[in-house]
């Protein structure tokens, strides 16, 4: 599946379900550059997962909402609830870890987790 170009405006509806990953970059950086062609290859392989791209230059306000201060920086999303976020890029073979261990997360707890969390924040 090509990647998807995420911005404040699609960001929450490109989020709410199954598995997103994306990838927070800027043209001019050259980490990020060598981690493009490994992203894509991965959302070409799987085509059951969100794969996205923040243009971290033209979504600026994005880039701060997470609290994005170096880029490359992935985050994973698994039915709405953020569950991994990580500056650098990764290898081929990382990331296909990684995408092992979003798949296996047992949905309950960490929604459970996630909710226990949220209300200490607001409490």
């Amino acid at each position: 599946m090509p990647t998807t170009t995420l911005t404040t405006a699609n960001h929450d509806d490109t989020v709410k379900d199954g598995i997103v990953l994306i990838d927070f970059w800027a043209g001019w950086c050259v980490p990020c550059q060598r981690f493009a062609p490994i992203f894509d290859k991965a959302s070409e392989a799987h085509e059951d997962i969100t794969f996205a791209k923040v243009d971290t230059e033209d979504q600026q306000q994005l880039a701060m909402q997470y609290g994005v201060t170096s880029i490359p920086t992935l985050v994973a999303y698994r039915d709405g609830i953020p569950v991994f976020s990580q500056p650098g890029a990764l290898r081929e073979a990382d990331l296909e870890d990684l995408i092992g261990q979003i798949e296996k997360l047992d949905m309950a707890e960490v929604s459970k987790a996630y909710e226990q969390a949220k209300a200490q924040q607001q409490g």
